[in-house]
């Protein structure tokens, strides 16, 4: 089975990403027993160290993500479920079924899903895919710190901390701000045309 799970998907800054991880029964019972669980609850250290465990132990894994213009574009929900389906499509391993973290379906998906609400929390592969996919956009947000430094973004990994918010009044927006998102598109003059959702 896969699992696939997103991150990012409340951030007002940068792409969401998702994860996808492919393993059998026996090799969940081996990350379990490595602790493999949510990545909200684990520590950053932790988290990249079971990251390299995950991508060591798993038939394959694949990272995908959707853009910040996708995310105005469709809305966050759509380009949240967009990224998990680029990262199920991408494994070269056809997986017998797939385990999507939520309560959405992926739309015009070829591989038969089921839905787990919670499902970071009970069921391994979906774990394992949030952890990676955590570890993935965070390292991708502290490279963009250094090109937009003024957002505090290594403290808030893109999220609407009071500092990012205040940044955000103080400097604007960024190329890589979600306009579609309130706060950010209160920095916005009127002059500018606002994205078309897509619903």
């Amino acid at each position: 089975m896969a699992g696939v799970d997103e991150v990012g998907r409340g951030a007002l800054f940068g792409p969401v990403v998702a994860a996808a991880v492919l393993i059998t029964p026996e090799q969940g019972r081996t990350l379990a027993q490595l602790g493999v669980t949510d990545s909200k609850q684990l520590r950053p250290r932790r988290r990249q160290e079971l990251a390299d465990e995950i991508r060591a132990i798993a038939l394959e894994v694949q990272i995908a993500q959707a853009s910040v213009a996708e995310i105005d574009q469709l809305n966050i929900l759509n380009a949240s479920l967009l990224a998990m389906k680029r990262a199920l499509l991408a494994l070269t391993i056809a997986p017998d079924g797939c385990l999507i973290d939520g309560n959405r379906a992926i739309r015009e998906l070829p591989i038969p899903q089921e839905t787990v609400v919670g499902g970071d929390r009970s069921e391994m592969a979906i774990a394992a895919a949030s952890i990676l996919a955590k570890v993935w956009r965070d390292a991708e947000i502290l490279r963009l710190a250094s090109t937009y430094p003024q957002y505090d973004l290594a403290a808030n990994k893109g999220y609407g901390t009071a500092a990012h918010r205040q940044a955000l009044q103080v400097f604007g927006v960024s190329p890589q701000h979600r306009l579609s998102f309130a706060p950010c598109r209160a920095q916005v003059p009127p002059s500018v045309e606002q994205p078309r959702l897509i619903e």
